[in-house]
């Protein structure tokens, strides 16, 4: 193959992991519940290429040729972050999970940030980033102090008004704070701009994400090392730490996503298309939205035809997620659940069952089959399966 698409529809889970107990997901189906709440979805492009045939979701046809091969992908790594399911469908399983701080973080942790950046502090708390500035963002405009909270993942999150603390200095401190918090492994800083009056605060699209480094190659550096372009559109930048990448294209919302894709596909002739469309996760799972999220199922949906006419015999297109984010589901975090796996061939008229797969990694592992590249530490081929 010539050319990869890679597509990550953030936090679109598809049913409960056999281990979702331990991470209070009991219940948990994104994609199913969504229909079962709004009595039925429409998707024709997804179920043409037979995501109806991986669970049953209400308002798609089961009584298909599916056009694409389909399947389900169980988490191997712990954890349910965005990071952790990137980089495992780039090869990395990680065993032990990163630390969360469901009570706050550590007052030495908060003594250094404070001592580094000359800032102190309010919140400390694991919060709704919508709420909690509904809550504080009085408070952090009347003291200047920014807002640092966290939620069910390893994230140090820092929201702040851009007319107290500008988008520079806010980018300033969440460097700083990488810096203090690698010792403790904590995965990400998140800076979390904010605008408004207080009753109507709205938080900004200039999100920032610091991520630790991989802890070893995913499949970015090996398609990288070969001379091949990897191209990251969206957070894929952030969450690699721009490790394996030629080209980070950074986005506005879903819709940006999508065309800055489109136009990546025209562009280019070869390597990875790395895609990942967080509107799913951030605006309508974490915000417990089924109505934007079903949106938002649809806007991709309609997007399809345009993305398959440009596909030629050397590519292929993956569509998959990082984990759930269940919006009918009481709380407002991630989900422990398997995710999607579509893999269109356009050699290929019809599709085929692709079974349960044991780890994300194999999505990688196919991609490295597909490059002629080294095999990643993780996963297994189905490549011969899709050819």
């Amino acid at each position: 193959m010539k050319r990869v698409i890679l597509i990550v529809l953030d936090s679109v889970g598809i049913g409960e992991l056999p281990d979702a107990e331990d991470y209070n997901d009991l219940g948990s189906n994104t994609l199913k519940n969504i229909a079962e709440e709004l009595g039925g979805l429409t998707l024709p492009n997804l179920e043409a290429m037979g995501i109806g045939l991986i669970e049953d979701i209400k308002g798609l046809k089961k009584d298909i040729i599916p056009t694409a091969f389909f399947g389900q992908m169980a988490e191997a790594s712990k954890g349910k972050d965005s990071t952790i399911g990137h980089w495992e469908l780039a090869g990395i399983i990680m065993d032990v999970p990163y630390p969360v701080f469901p009570d706050g973080f550590p007052q030495a942790i908060i003594e250094k940030f404070k001592e580094a950046t000359g800032f102190d502090a309010i919140g400390n708390i694991p919060a709704s980033g919508t709420k909690i500035i509904e809550e504080l963002g009085e408070e952090h405009i009347r003291t200047g102090k920014p807002i640092i909270y966290t939620s069910s993942d390893s994230v140090f999150q820092i929201a702040a008004h851009k007319d107290v603390i500008p988008l520079s200095k806010l980018y300033d401190i969440c460097e700083t704070a990488r810096k203090i918090l690698d010792p403790y492994r904590v995965l990400r800083v998140i800076a979390r701009p904010f605008i408004g009056k207080p009753g109507d605060f709205q938080r900004t699209k200039e999100r920032r994400d610091y991520s630790i480094p991989p802890p070893c190659d995913t499949i970015l550096d090996l398609i990288k090392r070969a001379g091949l372009p990897v191209i990251g559109i969206g957070k894929i930048g952030d969450i690699f730490a721009n490790r394996g990448l030629t080209l980070t294209i950074p986005t506005e919302n879903n819709l940006d996503g999508i065309n800055k894709t489109l136009k990546e596909i025209k562009r280019v002739k070869e390597g990875l298309i790395f895609t990942n469309l967080i509107d799913f996760d951030m605006l309508w799972g974490h915000r417990n939205d089924v109505r934007g999220y079903a949106r938002g199922l649809k806007e991709f949906d309609d997007s399809l035809p345009e993305i398959l006419d440009l596909l030629t015999e050397d590519d292929l297109l993956i569509i998959t997620a990082d984990h759930g984010c269940d919006p009918t589901r009481p709380g407002t975090d991630h989900s422990r659940e398997y995710v999607p796996l579509l893999v269109f061939n356009p050699s290929h008229s019809c599709g085929s069952h692709l079974g349960i797969r044991h780890t994300f990694a194999d999505v990688g592992q196919t991609i490295a089959s597909a490059f002629g590249v080294n095999p990643i530490l993780n996963g297994k081929s189905f490549f011969e399966e899709i050819t």
